[in-house]
């Protein structure tokens, strides 16, 4: 039987997953290896250096450059306060004197008696990761991170923005190819993770940020939307440090199509859980897949993924990830052996495909991706 090595999709009902939680810049780790964590555990934390200011003190006060450490009032780390005065002239005879005020909350860095002028710190930037998904600490990354276990279900998209949040799933269209309204959505929906259906408008989208909701899990969405929320056209890029308020994950691509009946079944499944979203992605590579892992102990057959399940062959569930056929999924019926010529000219390897409408279709293989399941 012909076989093709693709990337994969995860739609998983049970299994193990890994989260590598790390720090920006190096920090203190909270937790060890072993500890049950939960979506919201602080597991690793540091301090950012705050923005500096530059004083020019030797212009403001009317001095030469190199009596400006004598005129200052604080010392080198010293904490000062806004408003504070932290340098005065001699004045003459002590009279006509200046003085200079602090503009911000923070600590004297540096004064030059070459230039005159005094660097301000603002106050270090707390920076704190949680766990993202309840699990337990399998490993300790020093002074950088940690790496999570996690058994739940897991369900990855073909593109999300809008990075990490928490809430319960809540399905509120009735079935896959549904599209959502603003009538769906009311305050009860505040923090929560929204699943609809075939497709998502701009308008319900702005209208969900409004109410509050964490995330929203949908089948398609509009290329042209995207670009509206965002201010820019996506490009080559790792999507997620957005700051919308309410991420946003796609499970089957542009425009309505809708979501794929495993991944929304397992929704209606698992509704009312506690689940964690991550719309970070990272454009085109695949190496970064937005994703809602949802943690249970529900006593449903566990599924560890190998190697060779990425491996597609006849009978292999597979989505279409490039034009024409965007987003939509079949089933392989064969893996002819002999290249075939493209409308490029270009000789490929290629794999029969039967939608989930009937037709069938060749699709270079390289167009394919694996759903697993």
């Amino acid at each position: 039987m012909a076989q093709s090595y693709t990337p994969g999709l995860k739609v998983l009902a049970n299994t193990l997953s890994e989260k590598v939680r790390q720090l920006p810049l190096k920090g203190e780790v909270l937790v060890d290896v072993g500890d049950a964590v939960y979506a919201d555990t602080v597991v690793a934390s540091t301090h950012i250096p705050g923005n500096v200011q530059m004083l020019n003190v030797a212009r403001q006060l009317n001095v030469e450059p190199e009596s400006v450490p004598d005129c200052m009032l604080v010392k080198i780390d010293e904490n000062i306060e806004k408003g504070q005065i932290i340098a005065e002239s001699k004045g003459f005879f002590g009279y006509f004197k200046s003085q200079l005020k602090s503009p911000i909350n923070g600590t004297l860095a540096n004064v030059s008696n070459i230039t005159g002028q005094a660097l301000l710190s603002e106050p270090p930037i707390a920076i704190e990761v949680d766990a993202f998904s309840a699990g337990t600490i399998k490993e300790i990354i020093p002074e950088e991170g940690v790496i999570v276990n996690s058994d739940g279900a897991l369900v990855q998209g073909i593109l999300g923005i809008g990075g990490e949040s928490h809430g319960e799933i809540v399905v509120v269209v009735n079935s896959r190819d549904d599209i959502i309204t603003k009538e769906m959505l009311n305050d009860t929906h505040a923090g929560k993770i929204v699943v609809a259906g075939a497709y998502l408008p701009l308008d319900v989208f702005t209208y969900a940020q409004t109410l509050g909701v964490n995330g929203i899990v949908v089948g398609g969405f509009d290329y042209d939307s995207l670009s509206s929320i965002l201010g820019f056209n996506l490009g080559v890029a790792v999507t997620g440090s957005e700051e919308l308020g309410t991420s946003l994950m796609l499970t089957e691509g542009f425009g309505e199509i809708a979501m794929a009946e495993g991944a929304f079944n397992l929704f209606k499944q698992f509704e009312g859980k506690f689940a964690s979203i991550d719309g970070s992605t990272q454009i085109r590579a695949g190496v970064i897949r937005p994703e809602v892992m949802i943690p249970h102990t529900e006593d449903i057959e566990f599924t560890e993924l190998k190697e060779s399940d990425m491996i597609i062959s006849e009978n292999s569930p597979v989505r279409v990830i490039r034009a024409p056929y965007f987003g939509k999924v079949g089933m392989v019926i064969s893996l002819p052996a002999p290249l075939v010529q493209m409308e490029s000219e270009t000789m490929v390897r290629v794999a029969e495909v039967k939608f989930e409408d009937g037709d069938v279709f060749t699709i270079p293989r390289a167009n394919l991706e694996m759903i697993l399941h």
